[in-house]
């Protein structure tokens, strides 16, 4: 895939600037975006050496089943750890993995936020907009905003607010496990992001593609360079 040539900034109040500036251009999108294939984006950490790695696999929406090669890269960690920042950090090594996929997805499903931010620009939401693709965060924990509990069976929703705005769902994925937090991107509806988390749902907690993602991730010797 091509992907763009970014500048990355160099402190946290440039960072703060340029989410202030991206967030008057994401888009949520209409309920009926084409899905037929769907990329698992997932980012992890070696401390140790001063890495950042993303896993990017690309699966068909009906059969949940990777259609190329799953993609692992590497590359010296760019960005301080900064809350709120979060995607200065790890969209560089996003952006290298996905130069690398042999195909284009209908949608890019970030292990983070989109719109569920404090300043409306999570790392799904952000890289959306770079990408000009739809996308949507699937979160294990929150970020902002305020929920009620919803109930203990699979499938059981409660709305995500935030500033009196409705910034995403939490959707609890499977029975009396802790929810996810489920928000749009760039492109996309927070209903069609939670029928496309719900479509990929099978019998554990994460959907399909951020679950595969997140087992490569665990896998030292599956990365290679950036």
């Amino acid at each position: 895939m091509q992907v763009p040539d970014i500048t990355w900034p160099k402190d946290a109040a440039e960072a703060i600037a340029i989410q202030q500036s991206l967030r008057q251009q994401v888009r949520i999108g209409a309920d009926d975006v084409p899905w037929g294939l769907i990329a698992g984006i997932d980012v992890s950490y070696d401390i140790t050496n001063n890495l950042t790695r993303a896993v990017v696999v690309v699966l068909d929406a009906v059969t949940l089943t990777p259609v190329v090669p799953p993609v692992a890269t590497q590359i010296d960690t760019q960005f301080p750890y900064v809350p709120g920042l979060l995607s200065f950090r790890e969209i560089p090594a996003i952006l290298k993995a996905l130069s690398y996929v042999e195909v284009r997805p209908d949608i890019l499903m970030v292990d983070g936020h989109g719109i569920a931010h404090p300043r409306r620009l999570g790392i799904a939401a952000h890289l959306g907009v770079l990408m000009d693709m739809p996308s949507m965060g699937v979160a294990k924990k929150r970020l902002t905003g305020k929920y009620e509990e919803p109930a203990l069976e699979k499938g059981s929703m409660s709305p995500l607010i935030h500033r009196e705005e409705q910034v995403g769902m939490v959707l609890r994925s499977k029975d009396r496990i802790k929810p996810l937090f489920v928000s749009p991107g760039h492109r996309l509806s927070l209903v069609q992001s939670v029928a496309v988390v719900k479509a990929c749902l099978t019998k554990y907690k994460l959907p399909e593609p951020t679950r595969l993602a997140d087992a490569i991730s665990k896998k030292p010797d599956a990365y290679m360079r950036g």
